[in-house]
């Protein structure tokens, strides 16, 4: 079963295909140094097959899932920065008092 990952998701090379597959639209075999065991990407599309393309600083590939991680850990909560922050009027507050204590 291979691994699912977010378009745009960090990716993190933890072992070495025997060649890389660029991405481009005539794909070309590389050989497997072009990046190194450690290597963080981004995840820019899925393939069929398990295969994902990701692109590195020496250029975009196909990489099967079995070669990736995810680069944040399982212990460490999702990033939220993506979602909306609440606006003030969508906090709530305390109900206003009369001097006498009456609403």
């Amino acid at each position: 079963m291979s691994k699912e990952f977010v378009i745009g998701e960090t990716v993190r090379v933890v072992a070495l295909p025997p060649y890389l597959k660029t991405a481009d639209p005539m794909p070309m075999l590389r050989p497997p140094d072009v990046v190194q065991i450690g290597e963080e990407g981004t995840v820019v599309d899925r393939h069929p097959g398990g295969y994902w393309s990701v692109r590195f600083t020496r250029g975009t590939f196909l990489i099967d899932s079995q070669y990736i991680e995810a680069t944040n850990s399982s212990n460490e909560p999702p990033s939220t920065s993506h979602l909306e922050q609440p606006t003030t009027s969508q906090i709530d507050t305390p109900p206003q008092t009369n001097e006498d204590g009456g609403p």
